[in-house]
């Protein structure tokens, strides 16, 4: 897999080698995962030892490695951005996830999130079958005091699937992803 190396706020980050199409963030429409441009971070820029990659495989975006809590680290990512946000009238996002059986965490950035240790997280589990998982908006919990209780849908100016936290094996995967 070609890769194209910058620096994102501090943290390692690739793109991955597919071009998005429009997104469509119409309520109840779930748009494919691979239909949008992911980028990869990692803690390591940080001082974090975690490895992993993203990946295109069977038809989802999949994110797998090993997290690390070491050197004050702890997460891999695959994230995009929402450059108009979702739709005013959204009330939770709409996943179709598979994994290792473990808990992942969705990490949503806002026009309010300004610094690189803030987002809203909301976690779930992903088993070894394809699930559909709903996670409202307001289920999503601020990593700081100085943020809003609930994101509002149209500041959110990105999504990232997360492994975080705990030392790990990651092996999550994204089909699909749309609002509610």
């Amino acid at each position: 897999m070609q890769r194209r190396g910058f620096l994102f706020v501090g943290l390692a980050a690739w793109t991955l080698p597919w071009a998005a199409i429009a997104q469509d963030w119409t309520i109840g429409v779930m748009t494919p995962a691979t239909d949008l441009e992911w980028t990869y971070l990692a803690d390591t820029v940080m001082g974090g030892v975690s490895q992993g990659q993203a990946t295109v495989s069977d038809g989802a975006v999949r994110l797998t490695g090993t997290v690390s809590t070491a050197n004050r680290g702890g997460f891999i990512q695959a994230r995009t951005s929402l450059p108009d946000g979702l739709p005013a009238t959204a009330t939770a996002l709409r996943l179709r996830v598979r994994g290792n059986g473990q808990q992942y965490f969705i990490h949503l950035r806002t026009t309010g999130t300004r610094l690189p240790w803030q987002y809203y997280q909301a976690g779930f589990t992903a088993g070894s079958d394809w699930a559909e998982v709903t996670l409202p908006l307001s289920a999503f919990v601020p990593s700081g005091r100085m943020m809003r209780a609930v994101p509002n849908p149209e500041d959110v100016r990105s999504i990232g699937l997360v492994a975080y936290g705990r030392d790990h094996q990651a092996d999550v995967s994204l089909a699909a992803i749309g609002t509610t």
